[in-house]
């Protein structure tokens, strides 16, 4: 293995070696075709538009062709029905998904005539209104059938996720081609968040969905899995267990550090739920809260795989996600009158470091840094941040990347255009024009298709920025996110809209048609059911991947709620936000205690410390001198269920953050109850899945009943020491 990757700012990042995710190119690279029957996608506001544009083109043809100019006089141009029409011709036009071309060039009274007769027969009666209607219709038909069959896929009475435990949010119920039959801490978190963000609307329906969660989440964080364990707070950036929670020992992508900041942000919401509606709890919420909070302070500037399971390095949507819950998490802390100092030094420090993900010389946020995957940096993971930290009361600001921030709409502006060419469904829509968006243009998992989640984030950072707008009572154009807006309005120059003005509106009401376009795509390609799988094929847009993905479940209800003006609780506030002259990367170790022991334990008194877990627990750590190529990790096996009781799948994996070219240093800190000893080994585990066992006898420890820190130092084939102390 080569020495991680230096980072080009004073933070240091360093990185674990990769194993296959789940959307991994290595996972599934072919479309293995249909795994359902399914109805032929929605096609109405296509229909119409053609229909339009076919009677626009005979009229076009009638009257520039037969000498019949006379009949429409200028004063019948003045009469009130024409010129009404000529206003709902014109509607029209900028109104429709496939606008008519610029080139084509319409006579005055060839137009006139059509916009009357279209008038007379009520052909177009108002074209804005009959667009947004046929997605008004959707959106009311398709919400509760999204609300429906996301809840079947939490377990345990969920339709769907029979045998999963209760609360366990089941990713799909699809079981092969491809097996998603488990559930990740980031799909769940937001999920959940989604829930939680409508519990006051829907109480009687989603408390006990979301009290099952907490339960559900109290129990996996002390789950021992490939990560680590919860003594270090390790165990709890691993990324999905199997429905019955118990731990995935397979190869994958480790560790991923979003989903405990996701958890937490989900959790903080609910807790400030219970706070504002005077329900009382038990220590258990805030505990599962702090231990991500603690984590996030303590690992946030180690590098991990991102949202798609498939880079290693420091990803854009990864680390804002971190800094939202520090921040909030710091704001709960101090309501409940528990120590927030900690996350107060180190969320600065991740907003700081945040602002690396802009590219100056491209133009535009680089969703994964720390990297080198030969990509543009366009993902759509920045739009998918962008509403996750959304707050309306801090308007467009840049340093937060909110939905309207100049860097973000010139980053989804140049997202969009990356998939014009690289989907058939997708060909000769002009710039300006809604169409299907995957992750990243680069992308081969399942042959690189559009993604219903994706597609409705771009739809809802939309929503979000009129929300903004239309709060902040003005539009700031830009000259970075001008070429945005011009897409829109041609004619636009950069400066400030006041709301009282034409432009202002003229802005809202082009953006809100063009998310409402984005909306269409979907509806388009939803089967009649209203389920929504995970992706839809790039050529003819059957439904692709796992059936009834959660996830495009909750997209959908989220984006819908935006288009309907519904506004998600703050988390930032109006305090202006500060970010750091210089950037450092901040730690702070954290204590790490199971719910179930919170009550004793004086859980919520701060996040430093030695980890304890409330048991009688050494801290164990493990130094093993290997060198790797790319690509091939090191584990611990032994005689322990805790070591995978020898079974090398399920090993411990060591982490390389520490290693370099001269120190190829492989380590795991971990935990052994006092007064037991172990056997073990360490294995190689090649890219290919390659079990190399190391030479010699086994290796012993004891751990004392007075030991508090055990360290074994070894070297790949030769001998080792333990030291207790």
């Amino acid at each position: 293995m080569s020495s991680p990757l230096s980072h080009d700012s004073s933070i240091s990042m360093t990185g674990t070696a990769k194993a296959s995710p789940k959307g991994s190119a290595n996972a599934q690279d072919n479309d293995p075709g249909p795994r359902r029957n399914r109805s032929a996608p929605h096609t109405s506001g296509l229909s119409m538009a053609i229909v339009s544009l076919g009677f626009l083109l005979i009229w076009y043809l009638f009257f520039t062709h037969s000498g019949y100019d006379f009949f429409f006089s200028s004063e019948t141009l003045s009469q009130p029905d024409s010129s009404s029409a000529l206003a709902s011709f014109s509607s029209l036009q900028d109104s429709l998904l496939y606008p008519l071309s610029s080139t084509m060039v319409f006579s005055k009274t060839a137009v006139a005539a059509t916009a009357w007769l279209m008038a007379a027969t009520g052909a177009v009666a108002n074209p804005v209104s009959w667009k947004r209607a046929d997605i008004d219709s959707f959106v009311t038909t398709q919400r509760p059938i999204a609300l429906t069959k996301l809840l079947c896929n939490i377990g345990s009475s969920g339709c769907a996720a029979s045998g999963a435990s209760p609360g366990i949010v089941v990713a799909s119920p699809s079981k092969s081609d491809p097996d998603y039959w488990y559930t990740w801490t980031r799909d769940a978190g937001l999920v959940l968040k989604e829930l939680i963000d409508n519990v006051n609307t829907n109480t009687e329906l989603l408390l006990p969905e979301i009290e099952n969660y907490v339960t559900s989440q109290a129990h996996l964080q002390t789950v021992s899995n490939p990560s680590g364990t919860l003594a270090l707070g390790t165990g709890l950036a691993e990324p999905k267990f199997n429905v019955d929670m118990t731990q995935f020992t397979g190869a994958w992508g480790r560790p991923q550090r979003d989903g405990p900041a996701l958890r937490a942000t989900a959790l903080i919401g609910y807790y400030n739920y219970l706070l504002d509606n005077e329900i009382s709890t038990d220590c258990k919420l805030w505990q599962v809260i702090q231990n991500d909070l603690n984590y996030v302070a303590q690992y946030w500037n180690n590098t991990g795989f991102d949202l798609w399971e498939e880079v290693q390095g420091s990803s854009f949507f990864t680390v804002g996600a971190q800094y939202r819950a520090l921040a909030e998490g710091s704001a709960l802390a101090a309501r409940l009158g528990k120590a927030h100092t900690g996350y107060d030094a180190v969320s600065p420090q991740i907003l700081c470091y945040l602002q690396t993900f802009w590219s100056s010389s491209k133009g535009h946020i680089v969703s994964n840094v720390q990297t080198n995957v030969g990509r543009t940096g366009l993902d759509a993971n920045s739009a998918l941040l962008s509403i996750h930290l959304f707050d309306p009361a801090v308007g467009c600001d840049d340093s937060t990347f909110q939905p309207c921030a100049p860097k973000q709409l010139i980053t989804t502006k140049k997202l969009i255009d990356s998939f014009r060419t690289v989907y058939s469904i997708n060909s000769g829509k002009a710039a300006g024009t809604a169409i299907a968006i995957g992750r990243y243009a680069e992308d081969v998992y399942y042959n690189g298709n559009p993604w219903y989640l994706c597609t409705l984030a771009v739809a809802e950072q939309l929503y979000d920025s009129v929300i903004a707008w239309k709060a902040a009572g003005s539009i700031t154009v830009t000259s970075t996110s001008l070429p945005f807006f011009t897409d829109l309005l041609p004619s636009l120059t950069a400066g400030t809209y006041a709301s009282d003005s034409s432009t202002f509106q003229s802005i809202i009401t082009a953006v809100t048609n063009y998310a409402d376009g984005f909306v269409e795509v979907v509806k388009t390609y939803t089967p009649s059911d209203g389920s929504l799988a995970e992706q839809f094929d790039k050529s003819n847009g059957t439904p692709l991947s796992a059936h009834d993905l959660t996830w495009s479940y909750a997209a959908f209800l989220s984006a819908t709620e935006r288009r309907a003006g519904t506004v998600p609780p703050g988390w930032i506030g109006a305090a202006s936000v500060s970010v750091p002259t210089t950037c450092t990367p901040t730690t702070v170790t954290g204590t790490y205690v199971a719910a179930s022991n919170c009550a004793s334990s004086g859980a919520g008194n701060g996040n430093s410390g030695e980890p304890d877990d409330g048991s009688n627990d050494a801290k164990l750590i493990f130094n093993e001198l290997a060198v790797t190529y790319f690509g091939e990790n090191i584990k611990v096996v032994g005689n322990t269920t805790d070591f995978g009781a020898w079974d090398p799948a399920s090993g411990v994996l060591l982490s390389a953050d520490a290693y370099t070219d001269s120190n190829p240093l492989w380590s795991l800190t971990t935990s052994i109850a006092r007064g037991t000893g172990l056997e073990f080994k360490f294995i190689r585990v090649g890219s290919d899945g390659a079990i190399t066992w190391e030479s010699g006898n086994n290796k012993v420890l004891t751990a004392g009943s007075e030991a508090n820190t055990i360290t074994v130092s070894a070297t790949w084939n030769s001998g080792y020491s333990v030291n207790s102390s």
